[in-house]
């Protein structure tokens, strides 16, 4: 049969068909009688049903990509977070109502079943989102594209809150089975590890290993308001021989399936606990698993089509997300020159053209980089790669400045000083065509300081793409009040082109329409409320500001200069009890890494202080703190709707960009930020008076650093400053344990305050403030708020994906015809 000859029967999205084709897929595929259905198999069924409408476009879409040998796109990522599928499955085919009414003729409540959908436990934080927003923008675009990561089986983990303490345990989110995926036990891929490394000749042989197999799980990433669709791929780890059949008949059943639970530890979890040399090493693997079936993957794919290598880049490109995907690099040097003896010079001016990377940080203790001994223990090859890179990499810098040493100790692959290192970013920069930042600050930054060195020598590399988000996902789907607003003004379009929201800005003084939008806010808050009543018994005004922060918690994101302000702010109502308070409701939350020992203790101390607060009845309803646990995509798309002051206020310098800023502006809530990442710009396309900006910039911070920053002198000049820490510091909050907290004060006080917070605090107090007045004239509120959605169209997943696929990948949408 040839490509074309078969077709397809389309199946029809009605509510009769649907009726009918969720019917049978819960008869014939979960094997459940309708009357003895539980509300999962009824979600397992209709599931299953829009799937098949799925597979349809898969299918063709994919036909296309090879009739017309397109340039394909590999989006190498540790982190997927693409959240529930189902609803967002529903949008892009434009079949919502149709299912929430066939499923109402069935008898079954559409929204008990969406809410049983777990959250796929494939990232944590916002790089993952990030490339869940480009998958989705690549296939609406019409851009050929593959995400590759791992099938985690238990995520990075579940967070509990216990007695105030972050409490990890795994998250079973695949307990109930998959049904968006597509298991490929066809596709399996054997990855080498450990062994030795042999020359004869011309010829080098990896041998001795001991290996794992990489098999293959397809997710299908549709576009929206097209018939394109693009696929995430997945690699779960399996053990290359299931049990040692001779141990086990022994009675050694440990023996018999230890080297099977090894193996597949590789794909078990996101980001295991790297305070351990086992952990780090793990880590290792992890990163070399996924890269290593993805390129032997698309390697096989493209000689599908072609024989030679010199077309490859005409054809392939493999973008970096963040360094965790660089050992794609030596993997492919070795692929063509071990496997496929492409001479290496040749090579190396492919794997040139092939690669694009994407720098996430500007800190250098997050740059990564790994211990020479290990690398060489556990991907001896890679590391003579690695270091030939480096050779001639060197060489090149001799030739074009001389014998500069200093020059070529500050930009060698390999660190020397103590322990000897492999830089992963500096690989990635020195083998890719295209470096960026995600934001303007942040790409600026990076050539002056990371990578200053880099940009010197290759200043045509390195660009910038700001940072987007997909409007299907964070406004349409997470926000059906504000979205049918804009829908019955503007029109529908707006989710494929979000610079149509600038016409809102007109109706910003249109009482009429201010108070439909203040109406569309009420109701996600009064939504958020009623979520925290019943799963956290704690009972939020929807009345009061709501002031988010929602984010990874760390050090540089400033959670802990967001509770110095809670507790001024309590200080102020216990001082002045008859004062004209804003009722405020102050939300966090997020996940420390296992491992990051502060974070967790900052954790600890919000929910300290949220109890203090919560409890103490002279505050009433003016104060609430609250931290919701297990932070995730689908607790986003109920948290974010909800804000009225979005907390962006990590130290100005150290946030690459951000999205979350980007999705709370859009749903109509005022920033307050420092400038920092896309806040500067987030500022220039709403405008300066429409966003709270306090703190010190980027070049104050260096001044301050330069000449000496004594944060304790700052904590002995600002009495409410000295108040909050030393409540903090004496027990005030932990009464049952009076120095918990000690550590925290120094941090703050006494070791040098890395990030500032004292610094910036009497700014952002200052900041907040202003919030409480402007606050206090709803119509202004809400005119400002308006011009918040109005202004961010810039800030489309869409348009940075058109940017990248223009300037970076090359790579130009598909022509389809696939009716």
């Amino acid at each position: 049969m040839k490509l074309n000859d078969f077709k397809y029967d389309h199946l029809a999205t009605d509510v009769a068909a649907l009726k009918t084709s969720i019917s049978n897929k819960l008869i014939y595929a979960v094997g459940k009688d309708p009357i003895a259905a539980r509300p999962q198999d009824w979600l397992q069924a209709t599931a299953l049903a829009v799937r098949d409408r799925l597979v349809e476009r898969w299918m063709k879409t994919t036909r296309a990509q090879y009739a017309q040998d397109a340039k394909r796109v590999y989006y190498l990522s540790m982190e997927f977070l693409i959240g529930r599928t189902f609803t967002n499955a529903l949008l892009a085919l434009d079949i919502h109502q149709n299912v929430k009414q066939a499923l109402a003729e069935l008898e079954v409540d559409f929204d008990q079943i969406v809410n049983l959908e777990s959250d796929a436990a494939l990232g944590n934080g916002g790089l993952g989102r990030l490339a869940a927003c480009f998958l989705d923008s690549m296939a609406t675009l019409g851009v050929a594209g593959f995400g590759y990561g791992i099938r985690y089986d238990y995520g990075m983990f579940r967070q509990q809150i216990i007695d105030g303490h972050q409490v990890e345990s795994p998250d079973y989110w695949l307990n109930d089975g998959n049904p968006w995926e597509f298991p490929r036990p066809e596709v399996q891929y054997r990855i080498r590890f450990g062994g030795r490394v042999e020359r004869e000749g011309n010829v080098t042989r990896w041998l001795d290993t001991h290996d794992v197999l990489a098999m293959a799980y397809d997710t299908i990433i549709p576009g929206y308001a097209t018939e394109a669709t693009n696929t995430l791929r997945l690699w779960s780890a399996k053990a290359s021989s299931e049990i040692n059949l001779a141990a086990f008949n022994q009675g050694n059943y440990f023996d018999a399936v230890e080297n099977k639970n090894h193996s597949e530890n590789v794909s078990r979890v996101l980001y295991p606990d790297d305070s351990t040399l086992s952990g780090r090493e793990l880590r290792l693997r992890q990163e070399y698993f996924f890269v290593a079936a993805s390129l032997q993957d698309l390697v096989r794919r493209y000689l599908m089509n072609h024989t030679g290598f010199e077309a490859l880049p005409d054809h392939v490109a493999i973008h970096l997300n963040d360094t965790h995907p660089v050992l794609a690099i030596p993997e492919l040097m070795r692929i063509l020159v071990d496997e496929h003896q492409v001479p290496w010079a040749k090579a190396w001016a492919l794997t040139e053209k092939v690669f694009s990377y994407t720098n996430h940080t500007l800190m250098h203790e997050a740059l990564e980089t790994w211990p020479v001994d290990m690398l060489g223990r556990v991907l001896p090859r890679h590391l003579n790669i690695i270091f030939e890179i480096n050779a001639d990499f060197i060489a090149q810098i001799t030739t074009r400045f001389g014998e500069d040493v200093e020059l070529m100790r500050r930009v060698s692959l390999i660190d020397e000083h103590g322990e000897r290192r492999v830089r992963m970013a500096y690989l990635a920069v020195v083998a890719s065509h295209r470096i960026n930042g995600v934001s303007q600050l942040h790409s600026e930054l990076m050539k002056q300081s990371i990578f200053a060195d880099f940009a010197r020598l290759f200043p045509e590399r390195f660009n910038n793409k700001t940072n987007g988000i997909t409007p299907r996902r964070w406004l349409s789907q997470a926000n059906p009040s504000l979205s049918k607003l804009i829908d019955n003004l503007i029109g529908p379009d707006w989710r494929r082109h979000l610079d149509q929201l600038a016409g809102l800005a007109r109706y910003a003084d249109d009482p009429d329409f201010a108070a439909a939008f203040r109406a569309a806010k009420h109701v996600n808050k009064q939504r958020l409320a009623a979520w925290v009543g019943t799963h956290l018994g704690v009972t939020l005004s929807p009345d009061s500001l709501f002031d988010v922060q929602v984010k990874r918690i760390h050090e540089y994101k400033r959670q802990l200069l967001n509770l110095l302000h809670v507790v001024t702010r309590y200080n102020r109502i216990l001082a002045n009890p008859d004062a004209d308070w804003v009722p405020r409701t102050v939300i966090f939350s997020g996940k420390a890494a296992s491992a990051y020992h502060m974070a967790k203790h900052i954790i600890k101390l919000i929910n300290d202080v949220a109890s203090k607060i919560n409890h103490d009845p002279r505050v009433r309803d003016r104060l609430k703190v609250v931290f919701i646990p297990n932070y995730s995509v689908s607790l986003a798309e109920i948290i974010i709707p909800a804000a009225d002051l979005s907390e962006q206020i990590s130290t100005a310098g150290t946030e690459a960009s951000g999205t979350g800023n980007m999705k709370f502006a859009l749903n109509g809530a005022l920033t307050i930020g420092t400038l920092d990442g896309a806040n500067i710009e987030i500022r220039d396309n709403v405008g300066a008076d429409n966003i709270f900006i306090f703190g010190n910039t980027t070049q104050q911070i260096e001044a301050l650093r330069a000449h000496g920053y004594l944060p304790r002198e700052i904590y002995e000049q600002n009495a409410e400053l000295k108040l909050a820490l030393d409540q903090i510091r004496d027990g005030y909050f932990s009464p049952d344990e009076p120095q918990r907290f000690q550590s925290i004060f120094d941090t703050l006080v006494s070791w040098g305050d890395h990030y500032l917070l004292l610094s910036d605090y009497a700014s952002y107090v200052a900041a907040q403030d202003r919030v409480d007045e402007l606050y206090r004239h709803q119509r202004e509120w809400t005119r400002r708020t308006i011009l918040n959605t109005a202004g961010m169209g810039a800030f489309s997943s869409d348009r940075t994906i058109a940017e990248y696929a223009e300037q970076i990948w090359h790579a130009t949408p598909l022509v389809q015809d696939l009716n």
